[in-house]
């Protein structure tokens, strides 16, 4: 199969070619979706916009049903191509190689033309244009019936098709090749019959081919159908041109160097003969240099006004305006940056308007293309060599220009030394693009660009984000009208939020209500909630968010476009830069996570308390990463989920409060970078504390995602965290979210562990039949899996249920059991934890003999082990001990031990319990200042955690210290507020 004749094909019928049998596409609804991903290759069409395709008049209700049969049966066709149509949320795109459809080959021709000419090599430009030319075969998909969603897209390639004509014309006549110019002229007349330019350039061609007669039968044809069908006589450049055939009139001589004067026939003034060839027609190469002319001679001053008119309804940016109008001084260049619909070019052209009278001598306004979409008039960014042409000409330079880029370059600051202007060049692709057009001295100019341009020295630099709440409400406003939101304010600011407080789709949301009166504001509000839908919501006429992004989506690298879609599966939260690494499932991506800030498609927000910059996807465009995504992203959100997990482990292991965790054997891990890693053992505390509310999104997405082992396993590894500082609300909701994921997908061991923890939190919450009823249900599957420290972990839960409701009984004999299972599996460290509660329980039935041979044991081996928290916790309870057994010293001592330790780990809960009981013995002592200051730090803390038991039993103690010294009204005060029967025996 050659180039010329790709394998599938729009500009024409609509065909797939393949070696031997063709594929059967089916009948005109697979051929129409087909059609429509072809128009839009390597883009996401959404199911919506399909459904309007397919089904103009009304969609049936399985429309996504259907879109799916349709899709899979063209992949079963179109097996053997190189073509993929994947589904991406609710819409498909195709994507295959450029050279595989004559459309994307078309755009690929014309645009390597445009560079070929701009480089001064003519011929190759015109073979690529002719090449481009031959691949139409017609109608666009003329076998079809057509949609409105098409047009728009069909129209752009018609009018690109049209100017690849119009220039092959202009470049056959530069070479004097006026035969085949006639040629292309006739073929371009037969569609467009009463174009009066392209009749005077067919009246030339055929002249200077010699062919006189003709020449003058094409003016009295087009003179006869002007009159006839629309009752005017010829203009004047075609009146022009009729006499320049009558006298006689060879063709243009070899135009004069760039710069300089033209040759008479090229620069005749207006009116005369020789002004019948305009400028601009001819690449022909230079001739020798006439160094007395003057660069602009035989031209009129040109005082170019090129400005795009201000938006009257501009809001807000008034610390952008004014910083950028100061930027706009004479000789100042200001680069103004942000992400796609921020709104760059309205504050360029608001701020110009604003100082141009400082610019009598004009302003030029160039658009650099920089993310044009490509559709054959713009499919790449415009190199500095055209866009220094279209300035020149602007500015009234003699044709021919120069034939490079220096020269041009050179003539541009020249020109502009003279007549200092002011310069906006908008939608820049980069540095390079731009330098060539600063033309220095006293003009000003203004950079827009969505990537992030550093490199000009001396250029101030604007960086905007998305607007304020208020300013947002205040555009909408101006668009919509104020009387109709003032009726529902919250409405309107929902529908501002929902936008992402993004100007251009605030703007398209305005333009849907402005354009539906009989719409409440809480209507556009209602469908733009549904983020699935929300881009295909935000698009009014030729206004459309989602194409916005694309055209800076597209720009990507593959890594960089990959690390966009997975993103936007990663929920609202800042995530570390390692979340990257582990997306491309390899180290050091930091080049990646580069390309996507300097593309302003990912926003820097700062650094956290472990020193890692953190980043986020703006609101509308972390839903249009996630529309993006696909079933090809999936394994980069899973890696992602298992970097969590293995993370949170890392820090977990070094945290106080893991005698019952439970891990996952299921959920995946991935290791995170080594500096990363360091970070998080040095500091494991600060660390769950920047990432928990991270990792309490990251235990949802898993469960959305099916990933059940992942969800436990995160939501178990967050549990001594959320043990340690109290957080007793997002522990229930991740085990929540985290069971219903395991039940989903038959994951017992999951749902053994989350049940655990969920009764560890009704234990703290006083709901001890809730708890127990848990703790049963765990130990039972836990049992039935063989999972012995599990079952063992359980049993501990039934123990400190049987302590806490007074059944110390109960409590022992749960405690002894799971002691056991702790020997029998070497687990020391649950064996010292089984010998503290048995020495607790003993303390509650005051068998101090008893409680000092477990306590004993359990605080041997915490120091055997170098469990310092263990050791603490031991030492609470000994105090217990030694002031029961009127040993007040040992007792201060030991609760000092205590104190010590958790406030060295940063423990507040059980160091309020510390707290708690030093508080007592000092009252006890008759240091009531003291003992009274201990008991009010501790009771600060515990209604702060929320911890009801502790709360209670600090009341309790700090009313009899009061009674005890006569305060008897704030003693009762402090007794009324007792309503827990816990003993406040929490470590």
């Amino acid at each position: 199969m050659t180039v010329d004749q790709p394998m599938f094909s729009v500009l024409g019928p609509l065909e797939v070619r393949l070696p031997g049998a063709s594929p059967r596409l089916g009948g005109p609804k697979p051929r129409m979706l087909l059609a429509t991903l072809l128009l839009h290759a390597g883009h996401t069409v959404g199911g919506g916009e399909l459904a309007e395709v397919l089904w103009p008049d009304r969609p049936p209700r399985s429309t996504a049903a259907n879109l799916r049969t349709y899709a899979s049966a063209l992949r079963a066709e179109l097996g053997r191509t190189p073509a993929r149509i994947r589904a991406v949320g609710a819409g498909y795109a195709i994507e295959l190689p450029p050279q595989e459809l004559d459309l994307l080959l078309f755009e690929e021709r014309v645009t390597a033309a445009r560079e070929c000419r701009a480089r001064g090599r003519p011929d190759e430009a015109a073979e690529l244009l002719a090449r481009a030319l031959a691949l139409w075969q017609g109608v666009p998909l003329a076998d079809l019936p057509g949609s409105p969603l098409w047009d728009r897209r069909l129209d752009r390639l018609a009018q690109a098709r049209l100017r690849a004509a119009e220039d092959l014309v202009e470049l056959r006549m530069a070479a004097g090749e006026y035969g085949e110019a006639a040629g292309e002229l006739r073929a371009l007349l037969a569609d467009h019959p009463f174009r009066e330019d392209l009749w005077r350039r067919l009246m030339l061609a055929l002249h200077w081919s010699g062919r006189q007669g003709e020449a003058l039968h094409a003016f009295t044809a087009i003179r006869e159908q002007l009159v006839n069908e629309l009752g005017i006589e010829p203009g004047p450049e075609l009146r022009r041109a009729h006499e320049a055939v009558l006298a006689g009139e060879p063709p243009p001589r070899p135009p004069a160097p760039p710069g300089f004067p033209a040759a008479p026939a090229l620069a005749a003034a207006p009116g005369s003969p020789g002004a019948a060839w305009s400028p601009g027609e001819s690449c022909s190469p230079a001739g020798p240099p006439d160094p007395s002319a003057a660069p602009v001679a035989g031209r009129a001053l040109v005082v170019p006004r090129q400005l795009p008119p201000d938006l009257v309804d501009f809001t807000g940016r008034a610390a952008e305006v004014a910083a950028l109008s100061r930027a706009l001084a004479p000789g100042g260049v200001a680069v103004v940056t942000g992400p796609p619909g921020v709104g760059k070019t309205a504050l360029a052209v608001r701020c110009a308007h604003a100082v141009r009278e400082a610019y009598p001598h004009g302003q030029l306004f160039l658009s650099l293309g920089g993310t044009a979409p490509p559709d054959g008039a713009a499919g790449s960014p415009a190199g500095p060599g055209e866009l220094l042409a279209e300035a020149l000409r602007a500015l009234g330079a003699a044709e021919p220009l120069p034939p490079t880029v220096h020269e041009r370059a050179a003539l541009y600051r020249t020109l502009l030394a003279e007549r200092p202007m002011l310069v906006v060049l908008d939608d820049a692709a980069g540095a390079a693009q731009v330098r060539p057009l600063l033309p220095g001295g006293a003009s000003a100019v203004v950079v827009t660009g969505r990537r992030r341009i550093t490199e000009l020295p001396g250029a101030a630099r604007i960086d905007l984000d998305v607007l304020p709440q208020a300013e947002g409400l205040r555009l909408l406003t101006a668009i919509v009208g104020a009387e109709r939101l003032r009726r529902e304010p919250e409405e309107a600011a929902a529908i501002v939020r929902a936008c992402g407080r993004l100007p251009l789709a605030i703007r398209v949301a305005g333009a849907r209500l402005a354009a539906r009166p009989g719409w409440s504001p809480a209507v556009l509000r209602r469908r733009l909630d549904d983020e699935t839908a929300r881009l295909t919501e935000l698009r009014a006429g030729d206004l459309e968010v989602r194409e916005s992004f694309d055209r800076s989506y597209r720009l990507l690298p593959d890594d960089a476009a990959r690390a966009f879609r997975a993103l936007g599966l990663l929920g609202t939260r800042p995530l570390p830069g390692w979340v990257v690494d582990a997306v491309l499932d390899r180290h050091r991506s930091d080049d990646v996570t580069d390309v996507l800030v300097d593309a302003n498609l990912l926003r820097p927000v700062g650094t956290d308390p472990l020193g890692q910059p953190r980043y986020r996807l703006p609101d509308l465009l972390r839903v249009d990463a996630r529309d993006k995504a696909g079933e090809v992203d999936m394994p980069a959100l899973a890696r992602v989920l298992a970097g969590w997990t293995a993370a949170a482990e890392h820090a977990t292991a070094r945290l106080p409060t893991t005698v019952f965790r439970l891990a996952s054997p299921a959920a995946r891990r991935w290791r995170l970078p080594e500096d990363a890693l360091r970070r998080v053992a040095a500091d494991p505390v600060s660390w769950f504390g920047a990432e928990h509310e991270t990792l309490v999104e990251a235990v949802r997405l898993a469960a959305q995602a099916g990933l059940a082992g992942a969800a436990w396993g995160l939501a178990a590894a967050l549990v001594p965290y959320f043990d340690l500082r109290c957080h007793l609300g997002v522990w229930e909701e991740t085990h929540h979210v985290a069971l219903e994921a395991a039940r989903s997908a038959g994951d017992r061991a999951g749902e053994a562990a989350m049940l655990r923890g969920l009764g560890q939190v009704a234990l703290y919450r006083d709901r001890y039949a809730q708890a127990a009823g848990m703790f049963r249900r765990s130990r039972v599957i836990f049992r039935t899996l063989g999972d012995v420290r599990g079952e063992a972990v359980s049993v501990c839960g039934l123990g400190a249920v049987g302590q806490f409701r007074g059944d110390p009984a109960a409590a022992s004999r749960h405690f002894r059991r799971a002691l056991g299972m702790f020997v029998s599996l070497d687990d020391r460290s649950g064996e010292a934890y089984a010998r503290q509660a048995l020495g607790r329980t003993c303390l509650s039935t005051g068998d101090l003999t008893g409680a000092a041979d477990w306590l004993g044991g359990a605080l041997r081996m915490a120091r055997e082990l170098g469990d310092a928290h263990r050791e603490g916790c031991v030492s609470l309870q000994m105090g217990r001990l030694h002031d029961l057994a009127g040993e007040t010293g040992r007792a201060m001592r030991a609760q000092g031990r205590a104190l010590t330790i958790f406030e060295g780990f940063g423990d507040r809960h059980c160091a309020a319990y510390a707290m708690q009981g030093l508080g007592g013995l000092q009252a006890a002592r008759g240091d009531w200042r003291h003992g009274s200051a201990r008991l009010e730090s501790s009771l600060a803390i515990f209604r702060q955690l929320g911890d009801r038991s502790g709360e209670a039993a600090t009341r309790r103690l700090l009313g009899e210290l009061h009674r005890s010294s006569g305060r008897r009204a704030l003693a009762r005060g402090y007794l009324r507020a007792v309503t827990s029967r816990r003993t406040g025996e929490f470590p």
